[in-house]
């Protein structure tokens, strides 16, 4: 029989939990938080690295769009047009998106000599590789389903944490809200780490929920739960493990001209003066920054004009007739389903783009108190392990699962699939292999030492 109380065994299965998901997910969070605040300063970022761009044609007339996009396809020859961006203003060079062989590449045109000062492989553009570190390490498909998997149990992290930070017949708010930087040792760690962990575990698990519909995984399991239950409303404007699929069916308002990846499409050769009678029926739409122009799709007659702003509820879609200029369909972030929507503005925030530099100051503190908390931890961890073993909580008699949380963890399965996996993964391990193995559990705080 148990000399523990039964609040004891449960606080101790808590903080093991506690304990090995933080362990495997420290690098994790640090990385995201580093790489995540670089990503929230983009448009910062971009604006400096294109300032030698933003003023070439000061007072000089624009040559016509068809002689800037034959001017940035001569740069690479054999490449089709893929989108023409709209410059935010008269002098600034036009970028114009081109592909050939499956790479899409960005020039930069003079708007009135047509000079073509560079052009760049847009994949290698640095926030586009800070965008794939971020979300994939690098590594494509494997590297997302590692950081989908380190963000679920970040979610395991933060909850068993919070259960660890309730007070628990102490008196006063110190070390509770705010820590006791007077104290030193081991207490200081401590109060560092509950106190940074409770204030930062809301945020925390906004931005891990609002980055699953990014990942290869969830985004896809996403994907497949709305084509089985009809909520699927046109093409997705968000990428699933570094790329936009192909929506099952077509977008209800814009039927084939639905937004889609220039890469992936044949499109047909423009005729001359089309893009120019585009543009000027989009200029007076005054659209939210950057609109990208696409020539139409073999056989259509329509050009995608889309707003592909940061701030995802301004985002616009339109179809324009490039013989006439008159806009053939127009589909507005309000018009999109709920769901879309609801993942739109929670990327929007996610991204740092909602409500201006206010958002990115706040994306940029949440992510300095992850690091905090995640320091915090492993230092607490170093001083307290002893030579010789890994320093996990020592093993007490597990406390009786009711179904109750059986079936809140069931639940947490289905809707995290890689959270599920793991766990069941985690949970064979422990009761089979290692059992057998002593060497291995006891250094894993398995059993006793």
């Amino acid at each position: 029989m148990s000399v523990h109380a039964p609040g004891t065994r449960w606080y101790n299965a808590v903080w093991r939990w506690h304990f090995y998901a933080g362990l495997f997910c420290i690098p994790f969070v640090i990385w995201l938080a580093l790489t995540g605040t670089i990503y929230t300063w983009g448009p910062q970022i971009e604006a400096w690295l294109d300032r030698p761009y933003a003023h070439v044609a000061a007072g000089a007339p624009s040559a016509a769009p068809d002689a800037q996009v034959v001017a940035a396809l001569g740069a690479v020859p054999g490449a089709s047009l893929h989108k023409y961006q709209l410059p935010d203003s008269p002098d600034q060079a036009v970028q114009i998106l081109i592909g050939k062989h499956g790479i899409e590449q960005r020039a930069y045109v003079d708007p009135a000599t047509t000079r073509v000062l560079k052009v760049a492989v847009e994949e290698q553009r640095p926030l586009r590789l800070v965008f794939h570190l971020h979300g994939e390490l690098l590594a494509g498909p494997l590297g997302s389903f590692f950081v989908e998997t380190a963000a679920c149990w970040a979610l395991v992290m933060l909850l068993t944490g919070l259960y660890l930070w309730w007070p628990r017949g102490r008196r006063g708010l110190a070390g509770v809200l705010y820590p006791r930087l007077t104290r030193g040792g081991r207490a200081f760690w401590r109060d560092l780490h509950a106190v940074t962990g409770i204030w930062v575990s809301l945020a925390a698990c906004f931005l891990i929920v609002t980055g699953l519909p990014w990942a290869q995984a969830w985004g896809s399991y996403f994907a497949e739960i709305r084509t089985l239950t009809g909520t699927t409303d046109g093409p997705i404007d968000w990428t699933i493990g570094g790329a936009r699929p192909v929506p099952p069916v077509a977008d209800p308002m814009l039927g084939p001209h639905a937004e889609h990846q220039g890469m992936t499409m044949a499109h047909a050769a423009p005729r001359p003066g089309d893009l120019a009678r585009v543009i000027a029926a989009v200029r007076p739409l005054d659209l939210a920054a950057p609109v990208m122009v696409a020539p139409p799709e073999a056989g259509a007659a329509g050009w995608t004009v889309t707003s592909e702003a940061a701030n995802r509820p301004l985002r616009t879609q339109l179809v324009v007739d490039g013989g006439s200029g008159g806009v053939l369909a127009r589909k507005d972030f309000a018009q999109r389903h709920w769901i879309d929507r609801v993942v739109g503005y929670g990327i929007a925030i996610h991204e740092g783009a909602y409500f201006g530099i206010a958002n990115q100051i706040a994306g940029t503190l949440t992510a300095l108190l992850l690091v905090v908390l995640a320091v915090s931890g492993a230092v607490m961890w170093w001083r307290r392990r002893p030579g010789g073993l890994l320093g996990a909580p020592l093993p007490l008699t597990r406390p009786r699962f009711g179904w109750a949380l059986i079936g809140g963890i069931l639940l947490i399965g289905l809707a995290l699939p890689l959270f599920g996996a793991t766990l069941i993964v985690v949970l064979v391990l422990e009761r089979t292999l290692l059992r057998w193995v002593p060497g291995p559990r006891r250094w894993l705080g398995l059993a006793p030492a």
